[in-house]
């Protein structure tokens, strides 16, 4: 080939080869101006969302702060020398004033209990306003929906199993069929006014026994006895009643003359109860054991919930909260060390102010009682849509306020089912249990408010799983009448 053929060749194939590059050229920038507008358009959208969301959270965090503000100043007329210091819109620190006589020692961790504890009002507020509309009874249809319910969670509340497991069904139901309905036995608002009776010796400052009865229905704790010696303080109603293992032993003599009283056993079933419950012909239910780990602790704040679970208002008599304690006291008994009260006595101050309970007590018995400075229900129903939705948009769901939204187990109950608590081998004492009261009451008897909250619930029952996560709830859809 001459070098003029050359030339011409490469010539030829150069022309050729910038002829089909320019279509590939324009393809590619074509290409990359579709993908800077994909990404400008992404970005504009992540932009217009995040902005969306940031006014969507300033909105509740306003009411919030809102919220915290009122607070505060319940804390202000109502603490009796506790301050609230707000750190954001969730979160505050109640303090007492310097000089509290800080009595109680921690012998774990060798130290005084402090003299403030940090609260999250958002955390709070979900959680008890979520509680105004749970079953805290255990029952068969709870059992029946949990995936784990008989096998694994049944065998927690048998303490003489002897198995961390109920590999035998029929040997579990033996040892709970005395106190496990097969539907809740009790329904929220089915009472008005309730009235929870702590244990504290304060009870014998006030004559708050009239007080006390005139409530519709009375919850108490233990071996606290009821009588004549008494009555003027404590009152003489007895609806309701929380036990613990330890006072099993003594429950025939403190229920005598009290065939009605429902007893609820706080944690589990064993050998002991079980011989008790035997003797007895009151009716008797196993709580659901919410393990919740918070300030104020024992059987009285577990009667609080129960209450809370059954009752519009909860007015509580008997626990530890005016100033100046120095000791642990009964108001049946020698003075005994407890629980550690200035955290205990912060804790149900809070609670008053979030609306959950009315606290009576001898420093306030001196003071016109009318909770005008506790924020409103309105208040209050905007606080928990605020927080509720806040927290969704935090866990990146979409903030929708659904009543069933923490329903992550559902089950349904069988309207057909009339199985009432009790073995067919009751003894002649056990027979006479009035557990019909409770059981088979017709839905018509029920409170009006109680009837509307059904509807309301669409016939749902919501229980708890376990521990303080308020995202895992046990829903079991009941038949509602009107459908049929």
């Amino acid at each position: 080939m001459t070098r003029h053929q050359k030339l011409s060749w490469n010539g030829s194939n150069t022309s050729n080869f910038n002829a089909s590059r320019r279509p590939a050229l324009v393809h590619l920038v074509c290409v990359a101006i579709l993908f800077s507008l994909l990404v400008l358009a992404i970005q504009f959208s992540s932009f217009a969302a995040s902005k969306q969301k940031l006014n969507y959270s300033s909105e509740e965090v306003e009411v919030l702060k809102e919220f915290q503000s009122s607070v505060k100043q319940c804390v202000a007329n109502r603490g009796l020398g506790l301050a609230a210091h707000i750190i954001d819109h969730c979160k505050l620190i109640l303090k007492f004033p310097k000089g509290t006589n800080s009595t109680w020692y921690n012998a774990q961790f060798k130290k005084y209990e402090p003299l403030e504890y940090s609260y999250d009002t958002c955390e709070a507020i979900l959680l008890w306003e979520q509680y105004r509309n749970m079953t805290t009874v255990l029952t068969r249809e709870y059992l029946d929906a949990r995936p784990d319910g008989w096998l694994e969670y049944a065998a927690k509340r048998i303490a003489q199993l002897g198995s961390d497991k109920c590999d035998n069904r029929s040997l579990c139901e033996d040892h709970l069929n005395l106190i496990l309905p097969s539907k809740p036995p009790f329904h929220p608002r089915q009472f008005k006014t309730c009235a929870v009776v702590g244990n504290s010796g304060d009870l014998l400052k006030t004559e708050s026994g009239k007080e006390i009865d005139s409530h519709d229905a009375v919850f108490r704790d233990n071996e606290a006895p009821v009588n004549e010696k008494y009555a003027k303080y404590v009152g003489l109603k007895r609806d309701f009643r929380l036990v613990v293992r330890g006072a099993a032993r003594n429950m025939v003599k403190i229920l005598e003359g009290s065939d009605d009283e429902v007893l609820i056993i706080k944690s589990v079933t064993h050998r002991t109860f079980n011989d008790m419950i035997k003797t007895i012909p009151n009716p008797v239910y196993l709580f659901q054991g919410i393990v919740l780990r918070r300030g104020a602790k024992g059987t009285g704040m577990k009667s609080i919930e129960l209450a809370l679970s059954v009752c519009d208002i909860v007015d509580i008599y008997g626990f530890t909260v005016d100033p100046g304690y120095t000791e642990w006291t009964r108001y049946f008994s020698e003075p005994k060390k407890g629980h550690n009260p200035l955290q205990g006595r912060a804790y149900y101050q809070l609670l008053e102010c979030l609306g959950v309970i009315r606290i009576h007590s001898p420093m306030r018995a001196m003071r016109k009682q009318d909770w005008s400075d506790v924020p409103t229900r309105e208040m209050i129903r905007r606080a928990h849509a605020a927080a509720l939705r806040l927290k969704l948009g935090q866990q990146g769901g979409s903030g929708d306020l659904g009543q069933f939204s923490s329903c992550k187990v559902w089950g349904s109950a069988n309207p057909d089912d009339g199985q009432v608590s009790g073995s067919p081998d009751m003894s002649k004492v056990r027979k006479h249990s009035n557990y019909s009261k409770w059981e088979v009451m017709p839905f018509e008897s029920l409170r009006q408010e109680a009837q509307d909250h059904f509807y309301q619930m669409e016939g749902v029952s919501l229980y708890k799983m376990d521990g303080n996560k308020l995202d895992d709830l046990v829903c079991v859809r009941h038949f509602i009448k009107s459908e049929s």
